[in-house]
This record gives C-alpha cells, sequence and structure tokens, in this order.
C-alpha cells in the first residue's frame, strides 16, 4: 500500500516533527500540492513544484479523502466501505511519510 516508496513529518505548529499520524488527525494537501488525473498515464498523480509522484489506486483514493474535513480514522472507515481489507496502520504510515515530505499538513482532531 506504498504508492510513493517515500519517507515523512509533521507541519509546524500541529505536532512535532517526525510524529506518527493519529486516528483523529485530519489531513489536507499541502497548498503547494496538487491531486490531479494524468491523461497520458491514465493515473493519478501528485503535483509538487519540480516533481510528479505517480500513485497507485490506493494511494489516490487515501488523497482524496484528505481534505481538512475527514479525519484518518474517516478515511479508513470509508476506504474500508469501498475495499474489503483496510489496514489502518498502513493508511497512518502512508500519511506519516507523506506529511515528512511536507506535501500533507495534518491538524489534531
Amino acid at each position: 500500500m506504498d504508492p510513493t516508496h517515500t519517507a515523512a513529518t509533521r507541519t509546524a505548529t500541529r505536532t512535532p516533527p517526525g510524529a506518527g499520524v493519529s486516528g483523529s488527525d485530519r489531513p489536507r494537501l499541502a497548498r503547494h500540492v496538487r491531486l490531479t488525473f494524468c491523461r497520458t498515464r491514465q493515473r493519478k498523480i501528485l503535483l509538487h513544484p519540480e516533481t510528479v509522484v505517480v500513485l497507485n489506486a490506493s494511494g489516490a483514493d487515501i488523497l482524496e479523502l484528505c481534505d481538512g474535513r475527514h479525519t484518518v480514522t474517516e478515511i479508513v472507515t470509508e476506504l474500508g466501505a469501498r475495499y474489503q481489507n483496510v489496514p489502518e496502520d498502513e493508511v497512518r504510515q502512508f500519511l506519516t511519510r507523506l506529511v515528512a515530505r511536507r506535501w500533507v499538513e495534518v491538524t489534531d482532531g
């Protein structure tokens, strides 16, 4: 379930860098990051200045729900309605890596 194979941190005023993402946190894409569909690749991509990250389906599904309103637990629940098995720890690890790269910001729930 690791669509980017990258590492991750939280943003400044919210939680100390390197802290894990909790179930009550509300993730959202950072302002300088965009989630979009690439017609050439026929896949969702994450656009960051000077970087393009091609996402797998599960990574794209997670990030589509990262709107700052849904908690991590709600994201896992929503994905669980779509798929049979959604390990919450893998979703948290994925988001923690993206927070470390400053592609996702998290506010405490």
